[in-house]
């Protein structure tokens, strides 16, 4: 008997089983409600660059989608947690 790996990997051994796991549909476009994920925030209005955050829920306003962040950016006295709707576009999934 060999140490380590021998024999087909449990990625392959899953493969030939016949049995395919059911994956979610992912959403072509935010919805209402969708639960929460990390993302990136893109350059929001009170700390220009990029930073990571949680995206809470979406909305639709004036023709566009816009999502609720909760992100933390460096200010003078150590970091500050901020709340915001942004526009879709400032917002990447992670």
């Amino acid at each position: 008997m060999y140490r380590g790996r021998s024999g087909r990997s449990l990625g392959e051994r899953a493969a030939d089983s016949g049995v395919r796991p059911e994956l979610p549909p992912q959403p072509a476009a935010p919805q209402e409600g969708a639960e929460g994920r990390h993302c990136w925030v893109h350059d929001p209005p009170d700390a220009p660059g990029t930073w990571p955050g949680l995206l809470v829920e979406w909305r639709r306003r004036d023709g566009g989608w816009q999502g609720r962040v909760a992100y933390t950016i460096a200010g003078p006295h150590g970091s500050a947690l901020v709340e915001a709707w942004l526009p879709a576009g400032r917002l990447e999934p992670r």
